[in-house]
Formats: structure tokens, C-alpha cells, sequence
């Protein structure tokens, strides 16, 4: 995966891309009461916002804490590449989760200051089921997947 800080920026974007924009869907279905074709252009209104907060939790503190609890929790050196994937992936939906569903709740639910605590939790409830799936078995892999194809191909340049 990413050796160099310009592959994991790249690496980064790729990641917060896909995650992003599929919690933005998700949460404007749960608002919706179903999935609606509008939901795939909608979510880009809200991505040029919560993107980058997204980012800069992910990049600049999330993606080194993650690491550092992960590898608390097995030992990089002796486990199969695929546990270190999994764990690393689980440690950051853990942080992130309740991170980006606080920022929602300020930014687009914006609920009476009375009802942000519960509103909060109640985002991070419906959210972190979702995220964790999302990143595991879909997120994830496509953008390792991405990632691979352009380094593969910038190598053999």
C-alpha cells in the first residue's frame, strides 16, 4: 500500500472519496425513508463540506492513531497481511464514526442545542453499522483496488 506520503495522500483521497460519498447516501436514505435516484447527485452537495473534514481527521490524525491502536492490538510483524487490513480498517471506522457523524448533526441536522448530545449518539448508532460495512467490504477494497491500478501503472512507465 502506500510507501511514500504523496501515495498515501493519494491513497487518502481515494479512501475519504468513496467513504464519503456512500455515508452521504446512506444517511440521505435513512432521512428519506428509501433510496432515490436524486441521492447519487445530491450527496455531491454535501461532499464538498464534509469531505474535507473527512480528510483532514483521516490524513493529519485518525489514519497514524489508527495504526498506533491497531498494532496494539496484534502484532504487525507476525500477523497475515489481511488482519492487519481488517484491524487497521475497524480502528478507524471506530474513530472516525462518531467524528463525522458529530459533524453531520452540526452541519446538516443541526437539531436545539438541547437535543445535540442525543441526536449525536442516535447519528452514531445508525451510521457506525454502516460504516463498518461499507469499509470493510466495499470502500475499502475498491480503493486499494484504485490505488493499485495507478501505482502499478506509474511503475511500469
Amino acid at each position: 500500500m502506500p510507501r511514500t506520503k504523496g501515495q498515501e495522500l493519494i491513497f487518502t483521497i481515494l479512501m475519504v472519496f468513496v467513504m464519503v460519498y456512500g455515508m452521504i447516501i446512506y444517511n440521505m436514505c435513512l432521512e428519506t425513508g428509501g433510496m432515490q435516484n436524486s441521492h447519487f447527485l445530491n450527496a455531491f452537495h454535501e461532499m464538498w463540506f464534509m469531505g474535507p473534514i473527512a480528510f483532514v481527521l483521516d490524513f493529519f490524525l485518525y489514519g497514524h492513531l489508527s495504526k498506533w491502536i491497531a498494532f496494539r492490538i496484534i502484532d504487525p510483524k507476525s500477523s497475515q497481511p489481511i488482519l492487519i487490513v481488517l484491524t487497521i480498517s475497524a480502528v478507524t471506522v471506530c474513530l472516525m464514526c462518531p467524528t463525522m457523524s458529530l459533524a453531520a448533526t452540526l452541519l446538516i441536522k443541526q437539531p436545539e442545542w438541547s437535543r445535540l448530545a442525543v441526536t449525536w449518539m442516535e447519528t452514531t448508532v445508525k451510521n457506525f453499522p454502516m460504516a463498518l460495512c461499507w469499509q470493510i467490504f466495499l470502500a475499502g477494497p475498491l480503493a486499494r483496488k484504485i490505488f493499485r491500478v495507478i501505482f502499478v501503472r506509474q511503475k511500469g512507465n
